[in-house]
């Protein structure tokens, strides 16, 4: 039974420093989505760049340029009544407020986790690069990120079991009358 109330379509749109979390978080709500009925498509930040915005590169330009094609895609997905989940670091909120201007039904998930954990963690060693001088433009290092300032829900990765951090999205849904009704295990 489908558990979703829109029939437009959602977009979440995952945004966070890289190694936050946001890929994590998107692949489990997918899931869970799926499971309640829903269609879903999950637009990782590193698979766009791979394959839809293959050529650009990390400037700013560049950058706003890749978060509007993943707007597209979203866009067009919702149109269709699917869920679109974007999972991207999406550093300028000019650019992320562009694109939520254009789509009914987004939601904002900003993915919080203080960078000092982020370093630690580090599983692809960009951090370590990045603070040794070796990568050019890195989000959070030498270029700038800059934190929703009304998300529609905050998670907090460096706290929160990915279970838990879903289960907020969730509820946000549910609340925003997206969801017909939630079910959370932590």
């Amino acid at each position: 039974m489908n558990q979703i109330l829109s029939d437009k379509g959602i977009t979440i749109w995952l945004t966070g420093l890289p190694g936050a979390g946001k890929s994590t978080a998107s692949q489990m709500l997918a899931e869970r989505l799926r499971a309640l009925g829903a269609t879903v498509e999950v637009l990782d930040g590193d698979v766009v760049r791979t394959h839809f915005s293959k050529g650009l590169g990390f400037s700013k330009a560049d950058r706003e340029e890749n978060v509007r094609r993943i707007g597209l895609r979203c866009g067009a997905l919702a149109s269709i009544g699917t869920i679109a989940i974007a999972a991207a670091v999406s550093p300028y909120r000019a650019t992320r407020e562009e694109v939520r201007s254009q789509l009914a039904n987004f939601v904002e998930v900003y993915v919080e986790c203080p960078l000092n954990v982020l370093v630690e963690r580090d599983p692809k060693g960009l951090y370590r690069r990045a603070l040794a001088g070796e990568i050019d433009h890195f989000t959070g290092i030498s270029d700038p990120y800059e934190p929703p300032l009304a998300p529609e829900v905050t998670i907090h990765t460096a706290q929160e079991t990915p279970e838990e951090s879903v289960g907020q999205i969730l509820q946000a849904l549910h609340r925003l009358k997206l969801l017909r009704q939630v079910i959370v295990t932590a």
